[in-house]
Parts: structure tokens; C-alpha cells; sequence
């Protein structure tokens, strides 16, 4: 048994057994409680308690810690904390092999990063995913559309009920932060029609494939409540990805950049906005820059 699992344990019974139970950090900083994963990010930065509690109450910080993944060391992202360090590793759709994942986590993790997301776009993913979580001290992350797109023929194929059995698996499984596109909506993609590199976010370029052909808004966006049901029940921060962002000096700072930029803002009417259910790492200035 890890120290999480009876941090863990005491959250869950404060929560009791309601089925729509919010077990997120910010759900309990805004209760003005300091979680022991609170108590743990204040010693590793060298902060009050209280600093790092109301940092993730106002959504300028986050602490991705899955139920799930117990043991992990609780680290927290946001603008008062140390800067951090993400590596990407994940097997290709022609190569799935776990010891090479495993060595490359054992390898990111011992030259220092704070974080490292699973990028697996073929083979056994769970199963991959799965050795990666039971392995990793640090958070771990996803791009769950990545894993829907090989369960369909064609990217027009995926649908919303697909994506989110996705991510409630991989909530289930215990990854702790989720790079979600919420920000590409429809009417921003005839924005990189003169781009030099168009959309260079593979996320990004799925879901504008899919709503060029079906006509319709994006479901990440649509089903944004949804997603933060599933994300509170199991603790899963949100890192809102940047699906439109320039692949080149040329295509900085246009339009669908900002476009893009305007619809993640917690402050606009168009965009997704932190629930107090759900994490939102868009909120705390801390942006998905992988390769995603």
C-alpha cells in the first residue's frame, strides 16, 4: 500500500457515496480544505500550505494526481511553482513494445522530468498505458483522441459516445491529465487555409477533419460538461491543447491562433470555462506544447 492510497481513502469518504462525487483538488480547495497532495506540492516548492490551496481554488494551478495512480510524488503546475519539464514517449503504430516504454520512463524520469505523457498511437495501447501508470512516479499523461482514432476506420467515424468511453477508461486506468482540443471550433478552420504549415497539431487536424465532413461543432467543445463529469470522479486535470498553433514564424500570432486563444479563455462567452469540478489547466497559464 502506498501513503496516497489513505489520502485517498479520507477523500473519498468525504465525499460519501453519491455517484456524481467530485473528488478533484480544486473541488477541495474551493471548500477551503488543504489536501495532504496540497500539503506534499507546498513542501516539494517550499510554500504555505494555504498559498498552494487557494492557487488551485482560483484555477492558477493544478495538481495532477489520478485516484487511480497512487503511487506517484503529488507535483503542482502553475505560475507560483518551479517551472516543469514534460517528456513524451509512446510506442509508433508499427513498433509496441512495453520494456522499450519502460526504459524510456525509467530514462525521462532519472534526468529529471516533471511529468511524461504517453503518446502511443498503435499496438496494445492499454496494456502500454497500463505498465507506464504502475511504473511512473511522476504524472502521467494522454492524448485520448489518439487512442479513439484507432478504434475506427476513418477519422468521420469517431463520435462523441466513442471519445468519451476513451477517457473514462483512461480515467479509470489512472492517468492524471488529459490533453483535450476544446478550443478548435468549426468556424476557426478556414482560418489556416493560407497557412504556410497549416494545422501541425495532430489533434488539431483530426477534429478539423471530422467537422469539415460532418458539418458539425466539435464534440470535445459540445461535450465539454460531460468530460468534466468523468474528470472529477477520478481526479483528471485538463490540459487544453493548442490545436492551432503556428507550425512556423510565418503563421505566428494569426488568426486561428487567437481565435483558438479566445475560446479556451475562462473569461469568454464562447469558450470552456473551469468548473469547480473539474481542473482546468488552461486556467492556471499552463498550455499542452507537445507534439499533439
Amino acid at each position: 500500500m502506498s501513503v496516497r492510497d489513505l489520502w485517498v481513502e479520507k477523500r473519498l469518504a468525504a465525499a460519501g457515496t453519491n455517484g456524481s462525487r467530485n473528488l478533484s483538488q480544486m473541488h477541495f480547495a474551493r471548500l477551503g480544505v488543504i489536501t495532504e497532495e496540497m500539503q506534499y506540492v507546498a513542501r516539494r516548492e517550499k510554500l504555505d500550505p494555504e498559498l498552494v490551496r487557494g492557487e488551485v481554488a482560483r484555477g492558477r494551478a493544478i495538481i495532477p494526481a489520478n485516484i487511480h495512480h497512487c503511487n506517484l510524488e503529488p507535483m503542482g503546475i502553475g505560475i507560483a511553482f518551479k517551472c516543469k519539464i514534460n517528456a513524451n514517449i509512446g510506442n509508433s503504430a508499427t513498433t509496441s513494445n512495453i520494456d522499450e516504454e519502460l526504459k524510456k520512463l525509467h530514462h525521462a524520469v532519472h534526468y529529471g522530468s516533471d511529468t511524461v505523457m504517453d503518446l502511443s498511437t498503435g499496438g496494445d495501447i492499454p496494456r502500454i498505458r497500463k505498465a507506464i501508470i504502475d511504473a511512473s512516479p511522476v504524472p502521467v499523461g494522454t492524448v485520448p483522441i489518439y487512442e479513439a482514432i484507432t478504434r475506427v476506420r476513418r477519422t468521420e467515424d469517431l463520435t462523441p459516445e466513442l471519445m468519451l468511453e476513451v477517457i473514462e477508461e483512461q480515467a479509470e486506468q489512472g492517468v492524471d491529465y488529459m490533453t483535450i482540443h476544446a478550443g478548435v471550433l468549426r468556424e476557426f478552420v478556414p482560418f489556416v487555409r493560407n497557412r504556410i504549415t497549416g494545422i501541425v497539431s495532430r489533434g488539431g487536424a483530426l477534429l478539423a477533419q471530422w467537422m469539415e465532413t460532418h458539418k458539425k461543432q466539435n464534440f470535445l467543445y459540445e461535450r465539454f460538461d460531460d468530460i468534466c463529469k468523468i474528470f472529477k470522479k477520478h481526479d483528471v486535470s485538463f490540459s487544453l491543447g493548442d490545436g492551432l498553433r503556428p507550425g512556423c514564424i510565418a503563421d505566428a500570432s494569426d488568426e486561428a491562433q487567437f481565435a483558438e486563444l479566445k475560446a479556451r479563455c475562462p473569461g469568454d462567452d464562447r469558450g470552456p470555462r473551469p468548473h469547480p469540478h473539474g481542473q482546468d489547466q488552461g486556467a492556471s497559464g499552463q498550455r499542452n506544447r507537445n507534439v499533439s
